[in-house]
């Protein structure tokens, strides 16, 4: 299946955008942009056979060039937080910027959600397009020249995407996509159910950090080992939705990190859509989209409000760097950063 490219706008210094469309043999098509290596589109068929887009995103560049929530981004050289804005390697302290309160967020203000990548188009048995960022020496703060690739395939009903990263000095990496799904097309996602297969988590303090610890879910609202919508509990009064204003924790997964593994299954009983997401990651990150503020016009014209999608997002611990007992981030000269992240679809028995 051939691949589609087209450009789809300028940035504000005059880098043209480009827009690659891959279409599967399995009814399921991706738009990706080479601005932030955006997942701006994902369409597949309901139960009914009608093809909608089961990602939050816009019709043209202006929107992603403004504030949209990291919107479909590929995040890093961190994604998720980091104490402070502070962390060691070796004898050296490093600083970055606090663009979340006291805390540094997704690589900071100018991460790789703000950059034009390269990108070309791959010849093989399934569309692909394989992007490249080399984030310089001091970018955001972080040491060492990282060059990184990012590909992403669709292949039957599925999107994988393979991350790879060197380093000329050593560093932390923990990269992500920052995609937000919605499975109905529209509306909320409250209905959602969402399963994810860990008995822990990683409990979060008041501006999200974490406290070190992994926690049981039994007994408190982020036990999702059998299907639950999102909905049924994120009103409750717990502390750790209090502190997010709803989900967004990371759930440490029952499995080897490093090997391909189910990371969380969703499913929407209105559309009969089914996503499963596999993962090498020892984390997912489970966010509701709980500072969309009403004011986005998205896809169609939609207008995009609290809870409108919900990331699934592979990655290590947030803070990892500051915390010794979680998987290490860093990367040292001669070694090489891998990670794979399958978001595959299905279909269930229509329920309503």
């Amino acid at each position: 299946m051939p691949v589609l490219q087209r450009p789809i706008g300028t940035t504000r210094d005059g880098i043209t955008v480009e827009r690659f469309t891959l279409r599967g043999d399995g009814g399921v098509e991706v738009d990706v942009l080479t601005y932030g290596g955006t997942l701006a589109a994902l369409r597949a068929p309901d139960a009914a056979g009608v093809v909608g887009d089961v990602v939050l995103g816009f019709d043209s560049l202006e929107p992603y060039l403004g504030t949209h929530l990291y919107m479909g981004s590929l995040v890093g050289r961190y994604g998720n937080r980091i104490a402070g804005g502070r962390f060691r390697l070796g004898d050296r302290e490093y600083r970055l910027a606090c663009n979340n309160g006291p805390n540094h967020l997704h690589g900071g203000p100018g991460g790789f959600h703000r950059q034009v990548w390269g990108a070309e188009a791959l010849d093989g048995a399934h569309p692909a397009v394989r992007l490249r960022y080399l984030s310089r020496d001091g970018e955001e703060g972080y040491p060492g020249n990282l060059d990184v690739t990012v590909t992403y395939t669709v292949a039957g009903d599925e999107l994988r995407i393979d991350y790879l990263a060197t380093t000329d000095q050593e560093t932390v990496v923990n990269l992500t996509s920052h995609a937000y799904f919605n499975l109905s097309g529209g509306g909320d996602i409250l209905g959602h159910l969402v399963e994810i297969p860990a008995a822990r988590f990683v409990p979060v303090g008041p501006t999200l950090i974490p406290t070190g610890e992994l926690r049981p879910v039994a007994g408190t609202p982020l036990d999702f080992r059998v299907p639950t919508a999102v909905g049924a509990r994120i009103g409750d009064d717990d502390e750790q939705l209090r502190n997010a204003g709803g989900y967004d924790q990371t759930w440490a997964l029952d499995k080897t990190p490093g090997e391909l593994g189910l990371a969380a299954r969703v499913t929407d009983p209105a559309s009969g859509r089914v996503l499963e997401m596999l993962t090498t990651e020892p984390g997912v990150q489970l966010y509701t989209g709980n500072v969309i503020a009403g004011e986005l016009l998205g896809h169609g014209g939609q207008t995009y409000a609290r809870h409108s999608g919900l990331c699934l997002e592979a990655q290590h611990f947030p803070d990892s760097p500051n915390q010794p007992a979680f998987p290490s981030t860093t990367l040292r000269p001669g070694e090489t950063y891998r990670q794979t992240t399958v978001y595959r679809l299905a279909l269930a028995a229509k329920l309503v």
